[in-house]
């Protein structure tokens, strides 16, 4: 067998952290002969075998034969893979997760690899899942960094080399004033009020006097950065540059971590997810998802407006399969409210409850999710946020039996896509907490800069947290890594959609306005559209 097919073998088994023995890799290579695979199949074939090794519950770093033998025979079990497809049923695949469901993953930094949290997550949380939030937010960042071409070195000699960048720990800054030295932490203010940068060495103060400007992006207390100086005699570091880490994109991420199931939905290689993709293309091209954002039920437009989309989506022959319904679903704060306040909040709801029921095709192909806002009752104000309080939905659920109710941010897994919603004031809160930005930026730029920080960023509120609060123990479920196929940032800001890093991140700004406003999501192509009806026309 050639050595290429070998180094496959032995890097599909390496992803999974497994090391290959020459017994083991002789049966693979026998396998591979068996079956007569093709060069171009030989990561496909491989990838399976690894992925069902990796399940095994007595599944060891070093490859044992034994257990080589007992998976491939089980993968013979289950049939000839030749067989006809049978069309994909999108509800066996559509899953709808909870951030208080999602299981925990913490970065180990001695295994240099995800490890699942064996405790019991709480939300009041404890000092120690407090550090650990922020910890993994650093080790994860600066993981993907050190994978980034302009920080990995190759294996080759190079003249490349020569132009790596270095990261440097704050403990190694002490006695080597004069020097400039690249560092990775994150902003925030010390007892002093003054600017720092901390990492999980120390920190140490900054001068931003000299830096012209930062890079792109939003530059917030509680985000981490790159940050480039020289180390003076009174222990601060002059700043000449400070950039935003750079974003790794999914399909890097899964390459590597494939086989951790973050969702709790079950795991997907790559390759699975690609013949998806293929799929979805193929058999799935009308199926859509809508999503709408600031559902005012007490503005007296609102039922109109929704009355006017099913309408349209029964003569037009358009169900979708997903209605996701963001909050606020009330125009005005309602917490400190009377109990008038209160039965009307429900009243409303129970309003839109008859009205979607009024649509009986739509009532029994689509499935309706409800994300609260920021000014909805759920019980608390940190992230993530509870679903909507089953006292004011009993109606909905007694009347649609395709409903759920939600987290804050909550997660869409659909094949292999994973689309993640969340509804936050995003913008302003981040332009009120910013510490740099590039000066006069407006429009188009600035909705870039808000997409790219929250995605290098690899978190949705990179943001310290007396700014926002969240629950340490449930910091996870606001992280973006792997990167997701889709983010749902839905704002009161205006509506906006661009890709980066080749995830498609969309708002689709207040549902009542000048006219109707919402967004559909298309899965096969992975991009939105801006769905727009008129309320003039309204008799």
């Amino acid at each position: 067998m050639s050595d290429g097919r070998q180094l496959t073998i032995i890097k599909v088994f390496r992803k999974y952290s497994h090391s290959l023995g020459p017994d083991a890799l002789q049966f693979l290579e026998e396998i591979l002969e068996r079956h007569d695979v093709a060069d171009n199949e030989v990561d496909f074939s491989i990838e399976s075998i690894a992925r069902e090794y990796n399940k095994q519950d007595d599944a060891a770093m070093k490859v044992s034969l034994d257990i080589l033998r007992r998976v491939y025979d089980a993968l013979q079990d289950q049939g000839n893979p030749g067989e006809a497809e049978e069309l994909l049923d999108p509800d066996s695949h559509l899953y709808f997760i909870d951030a208080f469901e999602m299981p925990s993953w913490h970065w180990s930094q001695e295994r240099g690899t995800f490890e699942k949290s064996s405790s019991p997550l709480t939300v009041a949380g404890s000092a120690d899942s407090r550090i650990a939030a922020v910890r993994n937010r650093l080790h994860i960042i600066k993981q993907s960094i050190l994978r980034n071409e302009h920080f990995s070195p190759s294996t080759l000699p190079s003249r490349d080399r020569e132009h790596l960048v270095t990261l440097k720990s704050t403990k190694q800054l002490l006695g080597r004033a004069g020097e400039r030295f690249l560092l990775l932490g994150m902003l925030a203010h010390n007892k002093e009020g003054k600017l720092c940068v901390e990492d999980s060495d120390g920190s140490v103060e900054l001068d931003l006097s000299k830096m012209d400007e930062p890079g792109e992006g939003l530059y917030t207390e509680g985000c981490f950065a790159l940050v480039e100086g020289e180390y003076n005699e009174d222990s601060i570091l002059e700043v000449v540059a400070m950039g935003q880490p750079p974003c790794e994109d999914r399909e890097t991420a899964r390459s590597i971590y494939g086989h951790i199931d973050f969702l709790g939905q079950g795991s997907t290689s790559l390759l699975e997810d690609s013949q998806f993709a293929r799929r979805i293309r193929e058999e799935l091209s009308d199926l859509y998802f809508f999503f709408l954002s600031d559902v005012w039920l007490d503005h007296p437009q609102t039922l109109v407006g929704l009355q006017k989309m099913f309408d349209n989506c029964i003569e037009n022959s358009f169900i979708p399969k997903v209605i996701v319904m963001c909050g606020n679903f009330t125009s005005r704060s309602i917490m400190q409210g009377g109990g008038r306040d209160i039965q009307c909040y429900q009243e409303n709801f129970d309003s839109l409850a008859d009205l979607i029921a009024s649509y009986p095709q739509i009532t029994r192909e689509t499935h309706f999710v409800f994300v609260p806002g920021p000014l909805d009752i759920t019980g608390s104000s940190a992230l993530p946020r509870r679903p909507i309080l089953s006292t004011f939905t009993s109606h909905l659920r007694s009347k649609i039996p395709k409903v759920h109710f939600t987290s804050n941010p909550c997660r869409l897994k659909f094949f292999g896509q994973e689309i993640v919603i969340f509804r936050e004031d995003t913008m302003a809160r981040m332009l009120r907490n910013t510490i740099g930005i590039k000066p006069n930026v407006t429009g188009e730029d600035l909705r870039r800069y808000l997409v790219q920080s929250i995605l290098d960023q690899s978190h949705l509120t990179p943001l310290t947290t007396h700014i926002q609060p969240v629950l340490p123990d449930f910091d996870h479920a606001l992280r973006l890594y792997p990167l997701p196929t889709a983010v749902i940032l839905a704002d009161k800001y205006e509506k906006y959609k661009l890709t980066y890093s080749g995830c498609h991140v969309f708002n689709p700004g207040g549902f009542v306005g000048n006219s109707f406003s919402f967004s559909t999501y298309c899965p096969a192509e992975r991009s939105s559209e801006e769905g727009v009806l008129d309320i003039e026309q309204e008799d």
